[in-house]
């Protein structure tokens, strides 16, 4: 069993130990123990299948959803573990927002689409809503670009554009924890540079976990890299040393392009 313990990279915010993961009867992660830092970004690697998008849905129990799934083990956020039978899975998922692979806005305006969140949690005020929208909007660095059509629908922007939306709709409702499953991988180069500088400004506020197929973006935007392969967790470190001197050799080999 591979472990990975913070070592003072800065305070733990997520603590995994011993989870395994099922699909019906088909194992998916085994045994995966690690400490994710808070306020930086931890990028998750390895070939497709391989259980990156499985392990980082289980952080917010988004695989709740899928019939026929088990998990054992533990996932602490702050001490909390969120498998527990007290754990508040609404709660949670307000604490932990998620972008996924493919922008996924409603058809609905730029407003409304950011306002989502907010509303659903109990806030009506429409200049609370306002001043919500147009933070969030910042934060996602899309407020200059769209603060004079709020009203136009979301379906109207581009991808890159489309994506950020959903940046600022998933801190709208501010977590604390930002979950990105390759969140640039449908995107032009251009698009992909402002996502990524976007996911380094939001680290200074927001623990970010990023999957993603593109090691040179890994080594770019995060501070932590894990490297999976079938299910396993192979090696985690800061991300100089894993893309410099990896200790296991099967990341050496995937990290250079020997197999995957």
């Amino acid at each position: 069993m591979v472990t990975w313990k913070n070592n003072g990279l800065s305070e733990t915010k997520i603590h995994v130990s011993n989870l395994d993961f099922y699909y019906g009867i088909t194992q998916a992660l085994f045994d995966i123990t690690m400490d994710i830092p808070s306020q930086r970004v931890t990028a998750l690697i390895g070939p497709s299948g391989c259980g990156k998008s499985t392990f980082l849905r289980a952080l917010n129990r988004m695989n709740d959803i899928i019939d026929g799934t088990r998990i054992t083990g533990h996932v602490l956020i702050d001490d909390e573990d969120i498998y527990g039978s007290s754990a508040d899975v609404v709660r949670l998922r307000k604490r932990v927002g998620m972008v996924f692979q493919k922008s996924n806005p409603f058809p609905k305006s730029l407003f409304d689409n950011v306002a989502y969140g907010p509303r659903t949690h109990g806030i009506k005020n429409h200049k609370q809503l306002s001043e919500i929208v147009e933070r969030s909007l910042r934060r996602a660095a899309l407020w200059d670009e769209v603060k004079d059509r709020l009203s136009v629908s979301a379906m109207d922007l581009s991808g890159g554009q489309q994506q950020r939306l959903c940046i600022a709709r998933a801190l709208a409702i501010e977590p604390e924890i930002l979950l990105m499953d390759e969140p640039a991988s449908a995107l032009d180069p251009k698009a992909t540079a402002k996502i990524e500088d976007l996911i380094d400004q939001l680290s200074d506020d927001y623990t970010i976990v990023i999957v993603t197929h593109n090691m040179q973006q890994a080594a770019r935007v995060s501070d932590v890299t894990a490297f999976f392969y079938e299910g396993h967790l192979i090696e985690m470190g800061q991300t100089e040393q894993i893309f410099t001197k990896p200790q296991q050799k099967g990341t050496e080999d995937y990290i250079t392009g020997r197999f995957g």
